[in-house]
């Protein structure tokens, strides 16, 4: 009887590891240089303690190529303040906005909250937002074909809804400044972290 529920315990240890490695995925971070990205603006882009950070500037990491139809897994950490984000299908890898690409949101203080932590802005709303900050969390983004998906923390955000304006582009990474703080000067010290970056193409 010991034995078993020795074995068990083993068994139940190692299988969140298993989770990540699932057949078809791949990382997409190498936990020690940015090999494959490129950095617009001033963000401060670096790593620690195996995760990829950014706590001060304006700016966003862009993959080296496009991406259409894939399924993209991810840990991340904000602070409630920070403003940041998963922008996928961008069209122009050197200008990054909700308006050539799709903006999946990390922002919890955001002014309009039915577009915050979960949403796809200014396409896909959610109501009550679900707060991130203060914690790690995990996003499960799916754009496959005009049906886009967001699960975060095990809760479908965004459920298959058909936009069809981006159907390729770059996935880029952002650390963006959030509303002015008591002085009047944009708050761009907000941290970010994301961890375990890994995509499937479809």
């Amino acid at each position: 009887m010991k034995r078993r529920m020795f074995h068990a315990g083993l068994l139940g240890l190692a299988a969140p590891r298993l989770a990540g490695a699932q057949a078809g995925f791949q990382p997409m971070l190498n936990g020690r240089d940015f090999t494959g990205w490129s950095p617009i603006g001033n963000a401060n882009w670096r790593w620690e303690d195996g995760a990829l950070v950014a706590d001060r500037g304006v700016g966003f990491l862009v993959t080296a190529r496009d991406y259409a139809n894939f399924r993209l897994r991810t840990e991340f950490f904000a602070e409630t303040h920070t403003n940041s984000g998963i922008f996928i299908r961008c069209s122009d890898p050197n200008t990054v906005n909700s308006n050539n690409s799709y903006e999946v949101n990390i922002w919890d203080e955001r002014p309009v909250q039915r577009y915050g932590t979960g949403a796809i802005v200014d396409i896909a709303a959610v109501d009550p937002m679900p707060r991130a900050g203060g914690r790690w969390n995990s996003f499960d983004i799916t754009a496959n074909g005009d049906a886009l998906t967001v699960v975060l923390n095990g809760q479908t955000t965004v459920n298959a809804v058909r936009h069809s304006r981006h159907t390729t582009g770059r996935i880029a990474l952002q650390h963006a400044a959030s509303v002015p703080g008591p002085d009047g000067q944009p708050n761009d010290r907000g941290v970010i972290r994301f961890r375990g970056l890994e995509i499937q193409v479809l």
